[in-house]
């Protein structure tokens, strides 16, 4: 079976989020699934079926199937328009978050995905210890928002993993409002088997709907202040996000088992 391992939201190999994804022609046990992901050891393997004129996207991993993945949806629409159907400029998903549409636009990759609902909750201590810092606001929504005070914090942040998991949400997002960028942000999913996650799409639909609230505009610019960085271009529209970014191939090699 064909891999591919993709760079999503960069222009540049060693950058951005990579990604490994498998386009299938039938699928594979569960258990294979995740015995590959394992292998992997990437923060999201994608696996996805042609089914009727839609691909079926189904992402996992080291810790599990999860619902929502932006990084290796870019990254398997790549590869559906660069090697299996090089004629085609967009691709819809039938995944567990619903029917995702990925249109290809010169260099860029256009998402269309849900926004998560926000709650604000309460600052705990259990927070504080955990991010390592105390939070201006925190909101939930799949996962924990955190806001934080400067571009500095986020960057130099060094949160303790295993207080991480003890929090409610699936992962951590925390985010602040940036010098450059409209907003930057890192995301950390000890949940997810993740430490950190390089450069994360879902997270991206609870940070820009906040950050598009809080600033008044709708278009922003957002740069993900992992060490490999990435940059996201995105378009708030209430129940919706938009968002674009690069991809660049990384390797392909062929599975045997």
């Amino acid at each position: 079976m064909r891999q591919y391992v993709v760079d999503a939201f960069t222009d540049k190999v060693f950058g951005g989020n990579p990604a490994a994804v498998c386009v299938m022609d039938e699928w594979l046990p569960d258990n294979t699934l995740m015995q590959i992901t394992k292998e992997n050891n990437l923060s999201e393997t994608a696996f996805a079926v042609k089914e009727g004129s839609d691909h079926k996207l189904r992402w996992f991993t080291p810790g599990g199937e999860i619902d929502l993945c932006g990084h290796a949806t870019l990254a398997t629409a790549y590869v559906i328009t660069r090697f299996i159907e090089p004629e085609t400029a967009a691709v819809r998903f039938q995944t567990l978050s619903g029917l995702l549409t990925v249109i290809k636009n010169g260099e860029l990759f256009e998402m269309d995905f849900p926004s998560y609902e926000l709650k604000k909750v309460e600052v705990t201590e259990a927070m504080v210890e955990a991010v390592g810092i105390r939070p201006l606001e925190a909101y939930m929504g799949r996962d924990l928002l955190c806001i934080l005070e400067s571009e500095d914090q986020v960057r130099s942040l060094n949160p303790d993993q295993e207080k991480v998991n003890l929090l409610d949400g699936l992962l951590l997002q925390v985010t602040a409002q940036g010098r450059e960028y409209d907003c930057v942000s890192r995301s950390f999913a000890p949940k997810c088997n993740v430490p950190e996650d390089p450069v994360c799409g879902s997270g991206h639909c609870h940070i820009i709907p906040f950050w598009a609230n809080r600033l008044g505009k709708n278009d922003l610019v957002a740069y993900q202040a992992s060490q490999r960085g990435g940059t996201l271009y995105c378009e708030y529209q209430g129940d919706r996000v938009k968002l674009s970014g690069k991809a660049v191939l990384y390797s392909t090699a062929d599975i045997n088992f």
